[in-house]
């Protein structure tokens, strides 16, 4: 058993399945579903060890709700990356921060496959996929967790890096996503996958000489929001340095960063508009309003935090944070007004706490005005973690007063997931679910909040640890059938 922050950070080799987890509390009688969770498990092979945090081998984790009680099972997803390194007894392939990955150029840099989709869940075109930032996905069961492979299209379209958030668009009935196709000069391809069909249609594109480190994206009823961070690389770089793949990017604070406004209707740019520099991981939502497009974002003054997020470093850190031990700083909810003419790029802050991991009531409010952000966040005091806290940010109160927290000692919760209630009328009717890492016994529970008040409901207690990991996704039981 690991006890401590570290062991968010130390793999988990047992896969299981459970029938019933105890649970403390009471879960509501409307909530029916499947948690599906996604994140990096196993960071060790034979001689081997991944560097960084986002380099894990991927693991899928199902919390099943029904009638009260909770189901678990957990499962390496069989990437020819797993299944390929697992025979050899080593790492065989490059990652995120981990050795170079020279495949780069090798047509969609998914030849044979290799792809360890260990970031998000999402469910694309009809299927349930697990996606990094690589653009093929890998289909998987959503009952039991089984590898089913990846999902190639039907199309022309090639490309290096993508994202592994790609939105829906509730209106037109399909997900859209971008990927970079890293040549001299690359190109930026927006496209979209309408349901149920595995083809992609291109919506635009653009050429660009050095192509930013991008992670996600915005969008609004008509327009989808690229923001291009200082943070490039020369494609050629990443051919001939013999660096991990990110190693090869390079932070420009003295440039400027650019929001890209494209049609959605024509993919047509609208317009660049430029900011001081800044960096960012996630998108929580974009709208349009008064002859603006508002765009909220979970932003940093630099892309130091990767730097803070290698293996080492989190595996050395201790609570509380001293000078000795690394320090995390957590994004700041700020709301970037794009003016569609000649007016400058401003932002406001929407909370005095840091958020990342930014979720929302997708379903009815993404690409609408909204007024309530959920996220992990990292008080003063604790910023030895990512996560020890979740956060409730009402973006109609005022500045100061307008956050919630739900924390608990030594508890490091993950991406807070809404789910609605089915008789909702307000934007929060619901719950919230998160995985939590309890330090002080070494276990994980998922935890179950109130969406509104923010009070705890229920948690139901895993036997074991789950590893820190990135995005999931809740299905009504209806999505699943």
């Amino acid at each position: 058993m690991a006890n401590g922050i570290n062991a968010g950070y130390l793999s988990l080799n047992e896969e299981i399945v459970l029938d019933r987890l105890p649970i403390k509390g009471t879960l509501p009688g409307w909530l029916a579903g499947s948690l599906l969770r996604n994140g990096p498990a196993k960071f060790e092979l034979g001689p081997d060890t991944f560097r960084h945090w986002f380099d894990g081998f991927a693991m899928l984790h199902r919390f099943t709700l029904k009638d009260g009680q909770v189901s678990y099972a957990n499962k390496f997803l069989q990437s020819e990356q797993y299944k390929i390194s697992m025979e050899q007894g080593r790492i065989v392939f490059g990652q995120f921060a981990t050795d170079p990955c020279k495949a780069i150029f090798k047509g969609t840099m998914t030849e044979t496959d290799s792809v360890n989709a260990n970031v998000s869940i999402n469910k694309v075109a009809g299927d349930f996929v697990a996606m990094t930032e690589t653009p093929l996905p890998i289909a998987f069961n959503p009952h039991t967790l089984e590898t089913l492979g990846v999902v190639h299209y039907e199309d022309a379209l090639q490309g290096h890096h993508g994202s592994a958030h790609p939105h829906y668009d509730f209106q037109r009935h399909m997900s859209v996503s971008y990927m970079t196709e890293f040549n001299m000069p690359s190109i930026f391809h927006v496209y979209a996958i309408p349901d149920h069909e595995h083809r992609r249609q291109e919506i635009g594109r653009y050429a660009l000489m050095e192509p930013s480190y991008l992670h996600s994206f915005g969008l609004t009823e008509q327009y989808i929001v690229i923001v291009e961070f200082p943070y490039r690389v020369n494609p050629l770089n990443l051919l001939n340095s013999h660096k991990p793949f990110i190693e090869n990017y390079e932070w420009r604070p003295q440039e400027p960063a650019t929001f890209v406004i494209m049609r959605k209707s024509n993919g047509e740019v609208v317009g660049r508009y430029e900011t001081e520099a800044f960096f960012a991981f996630h998108h929580v939502n974009a709208f349009e309003q008064a002859g603006e497009v508002v765009v909220d974002i979970s932003a940093y003054d630099s892309p130091a935090v990767i730097q803070s997020l290698y293996l080492d470093q989190l595996r050395d850190r201790v609570e509380p944070a001293t000078q000795s031990s690394a320090r995390i700083t957590g994004g700041e909810l700020r709301r970037y007004h794009v003016p569609l003419g000649s007016a400058p790029v401003r932002y406001e802050l929407l909370s005095h706490e840091a958020v990342e991991l930014p979720t929302i009531n997708y379903r009815r409010y993404n690409a609408g005005d909204y007024a309530v952000v959920y996220g992990v966040s990292t008080p003063e005091q604790r910023v030895a973690a990512f996560s020890s806290q979740l956060v409730r940010v009402d973006l109609h109160g005022a500045l100061g007063s307008n956050t919630k927290i739900w924390g608990e000692e030594a508890c490091y919760p993950g991406e807070p997931i809404f789910a609605e209630a089915p008789d909702a009328r307000f934007e929060d009717d619901g719950v919230i679910l998160s995985v939590v890492l309890d330090a002080r016994v070494g276990r994980s529970f998922l935890l179950v909040l109130n969406a509104h008040t923010f009070e705890e409901i229920a948690r139901a207690e895993v036997p074991h640890h789950i590893p820190l990991g990135f995005h999931g996704e809740f299905f009504p039981s209806i999505a699943i059938l």
